[in-house]
């Protein structure tokens, strides 16, 4: 699989037209991995993150039916930017930016343009969505990379509550009292245990330390994934513009509606503080 290099003083990125998935993001001065290493250590999530339950929604009395996915049998799972080839815009050694067109029957219609930077010890990904067709749709976004994780690695972040795991992977009510397992306002080591909740209120900002490493993820959006699986060496904290299903609860949050040539925006930041 192709795959094109971004490098600066102080990390070294792998990213592949395949998906816009980036394959590695290392830190040069501690010569560790931030992202575990491969074929998707980060991908984004568009035109919505995760599953939609019965793969369908209510969007202004019409009932819409999401495609088929080759990833996954019952779901829409977490769009088609992740599994499809997007074109080399442009790169340098610090830049590169991604596009990709994308045309479903069921209102999804969009391109898509995707920038990976580097700058200093940061790294920045920019995703921004535009509606082509005149029909308006519902759009959601999201970035899901995978933190390398070592038995003594310590995560941190706040939220207000979250969405306990239910049938199929999709969320249960909303639970306003956080468990012992997914309280991660003061640092603590991941328990070695299957986790996959979305939460609510988060801050924007969670901070991975491990050794002498410290990394921060910020993106400004209230709704994080989290997703464990026990003995692999990763944690994945996924931002999302929305939380799991939001297409079928009340209010639709974090949704956008899109008209001809509106865009929507996500940007995140993985940086070595």
């Amino acid at each position: 699989m192709e795959t094109l290099l971004l490098e600066n003083e102080y990390l070294r990125l792998t990213v592949a037209p395949q998906g816009a998935a980036i394959h590695s993001l290392d830190s040069k001065k501690h010569q560790q991995p931030i992202l575990h290493a491969g074929e998707k250590a980060l991908f984004p999530m568009l035109p919505l993150a995760n599953r939609v339950a019965g793969n369908a929604f209510m969007l202004h009395g019409e009932n819409i039916e999401l495609p088929d996915s080759e990833a996954d049998a019952q779901f829409f799972l977490h769009g088609d930017g992740w599994l499809k080839s997007w074109q080399e815009e442009t790169h340098d050694a610090s830049q590169i930016t991604l596009s990709l067109e994308s045309r479903h029957s069921c209102g999804f219609d969009y391109q898509a343009r995707l920038t990976y930077r580097l700058k200093g010890p940061h790294f920045m990904a920019e995703l921004e969505l535009t509606h082509l067709a005149n029909k308006p749709m519902v759009y959601g976004l999201g970035f899901h990379p995978f933190f390398h994780l070592t038995p003594a690695t310590h995560v941190q972040f706040s939220a207000t509550g979250f969405w306990p795991e239910g049938e199929n992977h999709l969320p249960k009510e909303w639970h306003g009292e956080l468990t012992a397992q997914t309280n991660f306002i003061k640092p603590k080591i991941p328990d070695n245990q299957w986790l996959n909740v979305g939460y609510s209120g988060w801050s924007g900002s969670a901070l991975i330390e491990r050794d002498d490493m410290r990394i921060q993820l910020t993106c400004p959006t209230p709704y994080l994934m989290v997703f464990r699986v026990p003995d692999e060496p990763f944690i994945c904290l996924e931002p999302q513009s929305h939380p799991v299903n939001a297409h079928n609860m009340a209010g639709q949050p974090g949704l956008v509606l899109l008209e001809r040539q509106q865009s929507t925006v996500m940007k995140m930041e993985i940086a070595i503080v």
